[in-house]
């Protein structure tokens, strides 16, 4: 197996959106029917990988000439619910953000401007054809956004803990085997021979992430001046609002668990923290909900600077 697709990406957070078959159109609906039965499907590791390899040619290829026909596949109360990868969309979005992140010389020395202007320009024309696509997935690097734990509360999380490496040594599992009928993190696996996984995700139904995230909206317009936090759930709030009010919202911590101690992980409760605050904030006790929030936010920020650690 190369290193390309063996290597461990650690650095990906995952808000994914799973929709009922009855939401997809015709034929797109009885491809997912078809894909919802297959023994196995990748995970979230296997896109990462591909998408790495995707940049290693000369000039790279940093959005798939293709649409993906991939999805993960979950179950939602005895039916099944699928959350497509879109890694075209997600590409052309993500770079987008890329622009805005670093100088213009250093995003030239990633990528070529030639081959920039060339993604642009395809994009555009996409758009045109396609001008209310939206991804069923946000991802966030060396980090969970504060903001998508608002969909969430503790009785919704799931944690599983890792398993030491196996002795099948090179013939042990990959983390291609992640995604099966449970979602990208039910095998949870490691490069070849690293073991299982640990999981830690959130799992809700679409009513209740749009409750929780409106009472959250209120208590904070209520108590505080509209800032970054209140932009953001108002910003995820409109994109929850584009799916099936029978979707199922998750919240995976995906690469994260491969550079966080399984310790932290177990220990994590950041939706019930988060919950928390803005109890207090409903409550009028500024005091403890900013002691809550700090906490939150300083747990957080130790995370994000892993990516300067060596």
């Amino acid at each position: 197996m190369s290193v390309a697709s063996s290597v461990l990406i650690p650095y990906a957070s995952y808000l994914r959106v799973y929709e009922p078959l009855a939401a997809f159109p015709e034929p797109e609906r009885t491809h997912w029917a078809r894909y919802s039965r297959l023994p196995r499907t990748p995970g979230a590791q296997e896109e990462l990988r591909r998408s790495l390899a995707d940049l290693l040619p000369t000039p790279p290829v940093p959005v798939p000439v293709h649409e993906s026909g991939e999805a993960f596949v979950a179950h939602l109360d005895g039916v099944v619910v699928i959350c497509p990868w879109r890694t075209r969309l997600r590409g052309w979005l993500a770079l987008q953000e890329l622009s805005g992140q670093f100088p213009e010389p250093v995003l030239d020395a990633m990528l070529p401007p030639v081959v920039r202007v060339q993604v642009e320009s395809d994009y555009e024309r996409w758009l045109s054809r396609n001008p209310d696509a939206r991804p069923w997935i946000r991802t966030a690097v060396w980090q969970v956004p504060l903001r998508w734990f608002a969909l969430f509360g503790d009785e919704d999380r799931e944690y599983e803990p890792g398993e030491r490496p196996s002795a099948a040594g090179a013939d042990g599992p990959s983390g291609a085997a992640g995604a099966g009928a449970d979602g990208p993190g039910a095998a949870g696996a490691g490069a070849d021979g690293a073991g299982k996984a640990p999981v830690l995700r959130y799992r809700t139904t679409m009513a209740q992430a749009r409750r929780r995230l409106a009472r959250a909206l209120r208590a904070m317009r209520e108590s505080i001046d509209d800032g970054p936090m209140t932009e953001g759930l108002i910003e995820v709030g409109r994109w929850l609002e584009e799916f099936h009010p029978r979707a199922l919202v998750e919240l995976d911590f995906g690469g994260l668990v491969h550079a966080l101690p399984e310790e932290w992980l177990a220990a994590d409760r950041s939706a019930a923290q988060l919950a928390e605050g803005i109890a207090a904030l409903r409550a009028g006790d500024g005091e403890r909900a900013s002691d809550a929030y700090g906490r939150l936010a300083e747990r957080w920020r130790a995370v994000r600077d892993l990516r300067f650690a060596n």
